[in-house]
Formats: C-alpha cells, structure tokens, sequence
C-alpha cells in the first residue's frame, strides 16, 4: 500500500533562524494527474467546491474572518517583519476580501483554484512551482541588493533583506508575494514543488492539510 510523503521542512539562513525562530516552510512534491491544463478551466468538482466556498464565506464569517485564530496568527507575523495587515492584507484576508467584492470566489485555472480552496480550508497560504525548472532545495532567506526574482532576462529586481524563498542558486518568490515568473508552472507543467509558510500560532497540523489538500486534487485522476 502507497504512502502520501510527508511534507518537508524547508531550510533557513541563520539570521532567519536567529530573529524568526516560529517561521517555517513546509515543501511537498506532486506529479499531476489531472488531464486539464494547470492554468486551464477547472473541472467540475473542483468548480462545485468554489462554488461551495462562495456560499461559506459571506457576512458577518467574512467580516470576522481576521479575529479567527489561523488569520490572527499571520496578522501578528506581517507586523512583526514590518508590514501592516490592513494594506498589505494576509492571504485568507485579501481571498475573503476578493470574494466580497466579486459576489463569489471567481476562477482563476485549475492550479489557483486548487490553492483557494486549499487556503480557505486551513487559512494557510500555499504557493506552487514548476518542479523541473528548481535547482535544489527551497528555503528561506533575505535577499541581496540588485538580485533577480528567478532566473533569465528581465527577471524583476529585489531590494535587500527583503524576506524570500530560494533555491541554490536564485531566490524564486517574495514570502507572501509575487512568484519569481521563468519558475511559475505553465499550462503543461506536470511536476510541481508545493510549498507552505507556517507562522507562530499556526498548528503544524493546519499547514500539513494544506498541502495535503492541494496535493490530493491536483493527484485525482
């Protein structure tokens, strides 16, 4: 009988370690199954359960969603590296924020439907990359004066010591931003590395069915 890996722990710089002790990254690997392209429409269940989520997230759940204990937690983190939550909202804010404003969680493909759902499942953020173009593990660190988010031309140019995940050789997403564009998996990637940002104040528990749940829609066949 197959097993379902267990996720692993990304690595840190030591002065991530030494000032961020609770921050972790969790990593799981998955191979597609899915016949529909990952930026494509989603098939049919993946679309009943936005549809299910729209009709979960309304109201006073919506409005309340920042004081429930998972949101709280990251609202406490994005202040402590120095950014406001209200302007620079927490993923499960800014996803329940989306929702209000359009009348429902609208589709954005196949992959980041998989990753919504996922997110408002748990409240935990998680983000995916193509597998095939990383070099090495993932991990977290601050990143250099004048280097590139990923890898080639035109990759866009980071400040220093702001906060990414990287492999050996390039950093390939800002922490709770923008992924690093020559790595973010295209329509036909099959091969992806999904990765979660856990907090202090974030079960372990909640980050790992995170993954689990991205991993396991993306794996049906």
């Amino acid at each position: 009988m197959s097993t379902v890996p267990e996720p692993q722990a990304g690595w840190r710089a030591r002065e991530v370690e030494e000032e961020l002790p609770s921050l972790r990254l969790l990593i799981g690997d998955v191979d597609v199954a899915r016949a529909q392209p990952l930026t494509g429409p989603s098939p049919p269940d993946i679309e009943a359960r936005m549809r299910e989520l729209s009709n979960r997230f309304r109201g006073a759940r919506a409005v309340a969603i920042r004081r429930e204990p998972v949101p709280a937690a990251y609202r406490v983190f994005f202040r402590q590296i120095g950014l406001d939550p209200d302007i620079v909202r927490t993923p499960i804010e800014a996803a329940v924020l989306e929702r209000m404003l359009r009348g429902g969680f609208l589709t954005g493909g196949l992959l980041d439907d998989v990753l919504l759902i996922a997110l408002t499942d748990t409240g935990v953020p998680v983000w995916g990359l193509d597998r095939d173009l990383l070099d090495g593990p993932l991990g977290i660190r601050p990143s250099r004066e004048g280097e590139p988010l990923g890898r080639g031309a035109g990759a866009p140019v980071l400040p220093a010591r702001r906060l990414v995940v990287a492999d050996s050789s390039a950093a390939v997403a800002i922490l709770f931003g923008e992924l690093a564009p020559s790595l973010a998996p295209s329509a036909g990637t099959r091969h992806l590395t999904l990765f979660a940002v856990q907090v202090a104040g974030v079960p372990t528990l909640y980050a790992e069915e995170s993954l689990w749940s991205a991993r396991n829609a993306l794996e049906a066949p």
